[in-house]
């Protein structure tokens, strides 16, 4: 155990789990998404669905899809600010029997038209789990840094990018491969020991078949 767990994390309240980790969630939608949001729609299950707007959960998601972290002093105004930046968001319930009780779905529509949708779950302690990618299974924490690359699955381009890592001596921690169909859109999710530099991620962006790349830094 270390210091932070004791403590919890530098945020603004009320609470780790509403609050840091939802802002957390929002925060990693932001990153996956190629533009700046324009729409955003957020699920809320389980405990975030009964008190999320009591705990300001609703703030702190809207904040991290802002791009704020946990500890921004804007967080509690993030609705006004969204307004005034022209994102359009709205909340909804829904009941997930099999998810953690306080998870949240989140859909982002970018002024490129392209879109998001992750499902995540506030864990505790500001930690999060990242449980689905655009439907599929991408399970990530955010507590390593971790790199997302979306391809075309085809012959060759996981040892290609497993290659790029290693020519610049960056060692693999964990690595997830969710390919729904057969030569079809995959992503590959890379938890990394170290930094992913400017230069492996160039490299990663022009690899054949690779469609995106996106690198998460470890709260």
């Amino acid at each position: 155990m270390n210091i932070f767990d004791i403590i919890g994390p530098v945020m603004i309240g009320p609470s780790s789990s509403h609050t840091a980790g939802a802002c957390r969630i929002g925060y990693v939608a932001r990153k996956l998404l190629p533009s700046k949001p324009v729409m955003a729609e957020v699920t809320f299950a389980g405990s975030f669905a009964k008190t999320y707007r009591g705990h300001g959960t609703d703030k702190a998601v809207i904040a991290g899809i802002l791009g704020m972290l946990p500890d921004d002093l804007k967080l509690p105004d993030s609705l006004k600010i969204a307004k005034e930046e022209g994102l359009a968001f709205s909340f909804s319930t829904a009941e997930l029997p099999k998810s953690h009780p306080n998870t949240a779905i989140i859909r982002l529509i970018g002024e490129d038209g392209k879109e998001v949708e992750i499902e995540g779950a506030s864990i505790g302690g500001g930690n999060i789990l990242i449980t689905k990618l655009n439907g599929m299974t991408s399970v990530f924490t955010g507590e390593h840094n971790t790199v997302i690359v979306a391809h075309t699955d085809a012959p060759g381009v996981i040892a290609d990018v497993a290659s790029a890592f290693a020519m610049f001596e960056v060692n693999i921690g964990n690595f997830r491969l969710a390919r729904p169909h057969k030569g079809q859109l995959a992503i590959m999710t890379i938890e990394i020991d170290g930094e992913a530099t400017t230069q492996i991620l160039e490299l990663l962006k022009r690899q054949p078949n690779v469609t995106q790349v996106v690198y998460l830094k470890a709260h």
